[in-house]
């Protein structure tokens, strides 16, 4: 997969996607991760990006120009350009899985108060990862990429992308290593007893019952995949 990041401030998405699986990722041909800097496409000496927003308001806006000649300058037939915004689709893993069949992504991160709303004629998409405003798009980049990766394959084992939470609407089960007892704390005897049907059903279990309490939505719609794969 190709991904290229259209952002002001690349060093803030490459150097945590440098590290550890993602490091790798990209080291081994797995994941392809590039920038554009809206900033060399800005038409003064100073390399002016931002104005003061008509209507007036606190804080300063980015200018369409700059934006729009940086995704054009990487766009293809195949791209899906994504604009990472607070008033987006709230990034799920259902979304993820989404992105992560396609061949080209485009991510365009805001800062400041954001981009100048004619940025829209560019885009195919929105998203935001949650409720909570952040000083730009970087971090989100940051998160989805991350998320997108993990589903690509040769990335992480394909066992451990299906035990993961969320992967079929349930949060992932409790999990011990050693020692077998921490603290006073001892590990579940159905973990150590050999019998792999018990410790499966131990886990489906643990992993619905956590749903049930800590995320009701998710329980939900956990319930009603069941019935309808019946």
């Amino acid at each position: 997969m190709k991904i290229d990041v259209v952002t002001l401030f690349p060093e803030i998405v490459d150097f945590p996607l440098s590290k550890s699986i993602m490091g790798r990722a990209r080291l081994n041909g797995l994941l392809k991760i590039g920038f554009v800097n809206p900033r060399d496409f800005a038409s003064d000496r100073h390399k002016t990006v931002d104005e003061k927003p008509y209507g007036g308001g606190s804080g300063m806006l980015l200018m369409a120009e700059p934006f729009y000649k940086a995704v054009q300058k990487v766009k293809k037939k195949s791209s899906h350009t994504v604009l990472l915004t607070p008033r987006g689709r709230v990034f799920n893993q259902r979304i993820s899985e989404e992105l992560s069949l396609k061949k080209h992504l485009i991510l365009v991160c805001g800062h400041y108060e954001g981009i100048d709303e004619r940025i829209s004629c560019c885009i195919d998409d929105e998203i935001s990862i949650g409720d909570f405003i952040l000083s730009g798009g970087e971090p989100a980049a940051v998160c989805i990429i991350d998320s997108i990766s993990r589903l690509l394959d040769g990335v992480i084992k394909r066992e451990s992308r299906e035990e993961e939470s969320f992967s079929e609407y349930l949060l992932e089960f409790p999990q011990y290593t050693k020692p077998r007892v921490w603290k006073k704390q001892s590990v579940p005897d159905v973990l150590l007893s050999g019998d792999h049907k018990k410790v499966e059903e131990w886990r489906m279990e643990r992993a619905m019952e956590i749903t049930r309490t800590r995320r009701p939505d998710l329980y939900k719609e956990y319930l009603k995949s069941k019935k309808l794969n019946r």
